[in-house]
């Protein structure tokens, strides 16, 4: 399945010209690596009306806020202050910060001052967890770079930028949505504005290891595959790969590019939900050396079954958004990773689906951890702009972004491209470019997308999307008993699914408010969302799936919902509450995945 290591170092290299400017390629294995925070408190402008970067002729104006301008004596003109504005803890999300701005969409700008001491023969690199959604990054005045996308991470080369004592930096953050963006303006959460994961500087030799994967050989169990890729001058210096735990070392020499792979004999122990095992893997180079922890397992789709190391398993699943526990916002702690991810196993899950976005790292490492297998999926969501060239270059970036962090991430067994697209040949042609360059960039995990259901009659549905034929599983959302007539309609169903390939339902469910009580037919009661998952996991056995993804573990804020008293802005179909209170069918799910181990 995996393809040759120069096919990976090729995307790697890219960067896209439509809006991304002067991106250093992204830099892999952040946690591990040598890093100064600049988390914390931020100043910043809310710039409705962005004069903080046009003039008055709408031209972008050379002396802007990212300049931080200070008046000189008592006669000089300048219309902001950034020591005089509100501060927000980064990271973080403005909407949930100021109650000023819960709606806003637009631009705020950012100011982070930091002392710093830069060291002779060192490169330094602004990396940032993700800005939403569109970001222009400046240092010292200076502009360095940009970026589109609210859910990948990116960097920018700083080596000579900073300097010696007092440094600044500046960030125009624009969470406007438009219709050829990715997500497009059309979407069901919230639309967080901000500089939502971390902010760092990362200190790197002249020459070093910016990229690497380690991984079992396709097919194989009892060999270690990998490759390295070097960013620097001395593009040869040897690599040593090391796994003590293995007693296993190997030295790579790269080539004139700094490419280099290698293998080696190890029968190392498998990676599962039952055995979350990790080997610790050190990486050095001319004397410094970095360390990450790496699960071995293999996942393929075999007729209609998913294979796990060889055995098939039934994905017990829960869709997930980026949303914290306990609070509204999005999450950005290990911690809340973890308690998001402890509900699910609570629930006897041993899936999760991170939806519709790559979720923070925190979350996907947390997963490998705890045990949990991961499909993770860019946000070509609804009525994307199919017919637009740029809107698939940027879907095609956050897509190289999304591999490029988490492929060393076991837990990862699908990349999802898309949810709910209408099927239509300009949408055909843009996805299947998508799911190509997907299997280019890694074609050692399964690909997916949720697709729409169709019925030949009332009870008869079937999936019949041409790009069944080009994904390895088939998805498919479906809201019998709540967008569908009642729960009951559920016992009436006669499916049409292909039985060439895993069928995972990727959403189900129904809107309750917690603590709600009425009968089984009052919409919006705890009763009646427990009717429709007592009559939805009976309607599931007697079908032939891989696996579900309940919608959703937990009430999420959206726009899109305006009910007073029930919604109010919430999105209720959680099986907990966004308090932590699980409802009546989160114990549905809970015994149903019992029977299903």
């Amino acid at each position: 399945m995996r393809k040759t290591f120069l096919t990976f170092v090729a995307f790697c290299l890219v960067v896209s010209a439509y809006a991304n400017e002067n991106l250093h390629p992204l830099i892999t294995n952040v946690p591990n690596r040598t890093a100064k925070s600049l988390n914390g408190q931020w100043d910043y402008i809310i710039d409705r009306y962005e004069v903080g970067y046009y003039d008055y002729r709408l031209q972008p104006g050379k002396w802007g806020f990212f300049k931080d301008q200070k008046p000189k004596s008592e006669s000089d003109l300048v219309e902001y202050s950034f020591e005089k504005s509100k501060k927000m803890f980064i990271p973080g999300d403005w909407n949930t910060a100021d109650q000023e701005l819960k709606y806003y969409e637009g631009t705020v700008w950012f100011r982070k001052t930091f002392d710093f001491s830069p060291e002779e023969n060192e490169r330094y690199f602004l990396y940032f967890g993700a800005v939403n959604y569109e970001a222009l990054v400046y240092l010292n005045g200076e502009y360095i770079g940009s970026h589109k996308g609210g859910f990948t991470p990116f960097n920018f080369e700083v080596t000579g930028k900073l300097k010696n004592g007092h440094n600044f930096v500046v960030v125009k953050v624009d969470n406007t949505r438009h219709k050829d963006e990715v997500p497009t303006v059309n979407t069901d959460w919230w639309n967080y504005g901000g500089i939502t994961r971390d902010v760092l500087i990362l200190k790197e030799s002249e020459t070093f290891v910016r990229d690497f994967s380690v991984f079992l050989s396709d097919g194989k169990y009892n060999e270690i595959s990998g490759w390295v890729q070097l960013d620097g001058t001395n593009l040869q210096t040897p690599v040593k790969v090391s796994i003590p735990e293995l007693e296993e070392e190997v030295t790579i020499n790269p080539d004139e590019e700094g490419k280099g792979t290698f293998s080696l004999k190890a029968k190392p122990d498998l990676w599962s939900p039952q055995n979350p095992k990790l080997y610790e893997i050190s990486i050095s180079v001319a004397g410094n050396s970095m360390r990450e922890q790496v699960a071995f397992r293999h996942v393929e789709a075999v007729g209609n079954r998913i294979h796990l190391n060889g055995d098939p398993v039934f994905l017990r699943g829960i869709c997930i958004h980026e949303e914290a526990p306990f609070r509204a916002g999005r999450f950005n702690s290990p911690a809340e990773a973890h308690t998001l991810l402890s509900w699910a196993k609570e629930m006897n899950a041993n899936f999760v689906r991170l939806a519709h976005y790559p979720h923070n790292e925190y979350m996907v490492r947390e997963a490998e951890k705890m045990g949990i297998l991961v499909w993770s999926e860019i946000p070509v969501y609804w009525t994307i702009s199919f017919t637009n060239e740029s809107t698939l270059q940027n879907a095609q970036n956050q897509l190289e972004e999304m591999i490029t962090r988490d492929k060393n991430r076991g837990a990862v067994i699908i990349w999802s491209l898309a949810n709910e697209t209408p099927v239509s040949d300009v949408r055909n042609r843009f996805l299947t470019k998508l799911v190509q360059h997907a299997r280019k960039l890694d074609d050692s995990r399964l690909i997916s997308m949720a697709m729409e259901k169709e019925y030949h009659d009332a009870f008869t549905p079937a999936i019949n999307d041409p790009l069944m034929d080009i994904v390895d599983v088939v998805s498919f959302n479906t809201y019998i008993g709540w967008y569908d007539g009642l729960p009951e309609k559920c016992a009436k169903m006669n499916w049409k699914l292909p039985n060439d390939k895993p069928v995972v339902i990727s959403e189900f469910g129904a809107g309750a408010l917690q603590g709600y009580h009425g009968t089984k037919n009052q919409r919006w009661t705890e009763e009646y969302q427990e009717e429709l998952y007592i009559q939805s996991v009976a309607m599931f056995d007697k079908m032939d799936l891989a696996g579900t993804a309940p919608w959703i573990l937990m009430d999420f804020m959206s726009p899109r919902r305006v009910l007073p008293e029930i919604q109010d802005g919430w999105n209720r179909k959680g099986l907990i509450s966004d308090q932590g209170i699980k409802k009546k069918a989160f114990f549905i799910m809970k015994e149903w995945y019992k029977k299903k181990r």
